[in-house]
């Protein structure tokens, strides 16, 4: 009997472009994996894959929608405030978009309203802003789970479900492989994390350092979670000269990170291989 799969997919904005790469090379080995895990945009790419996507259709739909800054802004004014009652509602915040509403404009069809539409069980990850903790959904609502896993802080504002303030599900649990531990054979994560890197030579914005703070924070939360409970595979494909919010530079992520397919693959075909060596004795 061929063992199990499950995936973690991580979050990172714009670096998570790489996850189609990880979709891709699993249709290649014919393995579909019985659970899925997602952060942020590791949910967003996770929830394609679990509606019955394929890593080339996930890509090709990627393409279609961030193909050029003209593309995206048609989206994002789609995505405007019905009213001037809702775009001042709460107050008017400068860099605080309804994320609900871009994911709406920017989702693939396919990606159903509920999660028990999906063909694979996924998990999707948040923050707790006043509870002081982790979010787990895996039933109901769809669409306002992805959006409070993907409210990164300062861009998008918090999402609210079941009377709680939700934000970017990447800051409690930045890869999420340890919310499907036993759940398959064969454990899969990939982070997309990053880190800064001082491979640029301009000095870093205010903006910059937050961000590059936070990657620095959600490492040291992976560091940590790995000394507790471990994947059979990490992937992480080398994204950290791109920034979070680099989805027009989508060709050049996806050049960078080619490298991950064959990887996955010598990784996989090594984990197979010692589980068979284990069986035979």
């Amino acid at each position: 009997m061929s063992p199990t799969f499950g995936v973690a997919f991580g979050g990172g904005g714009a670096r998570g472009l790489a996850h189609i790469h990880v979709i891709e090379t699993l249709d290649e080995l014919g393995i579909r994996p019985v659970v899925i895990a997602g952060s942020s945009i590791g949910a967003i790419m996770g929830a394609g894959m679990a509606s019955g996507m394929t890593g080339r259709e996930i890509g090709d739909y990627a393409r279609s929608i961030l193909g050029t800054r003209a593309q995206v802004a048609s989206l994002m004014w789609k995505a405007r405030p019905g009213s001037l009652a809702e775009m001042m509602r709460g107050g008017l915040r400068v860099g605080q978009f309804n994320v609900e509403r871009i994911l709406k404009a920017f989702l693939p069809p396919a990606v159903p309203k509920s999660f028990d539409a999906l063909r694979i069980p996924l998990k999707v990850t948040a923050t707790d802003y006043f509870g002081h903790k982790l979010a787990v959904f895996e039933d109901g609502d769809l669409h306002s789970a992805l959006a409070a896993s993907a409210a990164i802080p300062a861009v998008f504002r918090p999402v609210v479900r079941d009377g709680r303030m939700l934000i970017d599900g990447g800051i409690y649990n930045p890869v999420p492989f340890d919310l499907i531990e036993g759940d398959a054979d064969i454990t899969i994560a990939v982070d997309v994390v990053g880190a800064p890197s001082a491979a640029e030579s301009r000095r870093p914005t205010s903006v910059d350092l937050m961000f590059g703070a936070t990657q620095l924070m959600m490492q040291s939360i992976i560091a940590n979670k790995l000394t507790q409970c471990q994947p059979d595979i990490l992937i992480r494909p080398p994204v950290s000269r791109f920034r979070v919010l680099d989805f027009l530079k989508m060709n050049a992520v996806m050049a960078e990170t080619a490298s991950v397919k064959d990887e996955l693959k010598r990784r996989i075909e090594a984990v197979l291989k010692s589980r068979r060596e284990l069986q035979a004795h």
